[in-house]
């Protein structure tokens, strides 16, 4: 599962660059500044997750636990649902579907996603730290 988290790190790390490069110049002048800004959003907060995926693998070399492995899909979960729908909603309209709003709902659980996945790094080193 490490090595799972270090290949989908490095292939999200380079999605980001690509998403944040295309957004800085092929974007900019085919959507609003709105627009602009939460795709941008979405570009951060994967290279956020993504920064903490790597990390959350590497701090499986020393520690094994289940709720590392949780913490690392949730990370993953979040890129999906947070960044995807953000891409999502601010392009649509270059690609015709106006309609679709519904997936800003899908939005607020990637968020909670990053937000369990860094509770469950933290309570991992909790855990093994005082309870043993």
């Amino acid at each position: 599962m490490r090595n799972s988290f270090i290949t989908v790190a490095g292939i999200s790390g380079a999605l980001a660059v690509t998403l944040g490069a295309m957004g800085a110049h092929a974007l900019k002048d085919h959507i609003t500044p709105e627009l602009l800004q939460t795709y941008e959003t979405g570009v951060r907060y994967q290279f956020y997750h993504t920064l903490g995926l790597l990390l959350t693998a590497l701090l499986m070399q020393n520690n094994s636990s289940g709720l590392l492995r949780l913490s690392g899909n949730l990370f993953i979960t979040g890129i999906f649902l947070f960044s995807g729908s953000l891409y999502f909603l601010s392009t649509r309209s270059l690609f015709g579907i106006e309609g679709m709003r519904w997936i800003g709902a899908v939005t607020p659980l990637g968020g909670l996603s990053f937000i369990a996945g860094w509770v469950l790094l933290s309570y991992s080193f909790y855990k093994k730290t005082y309870e043993h």
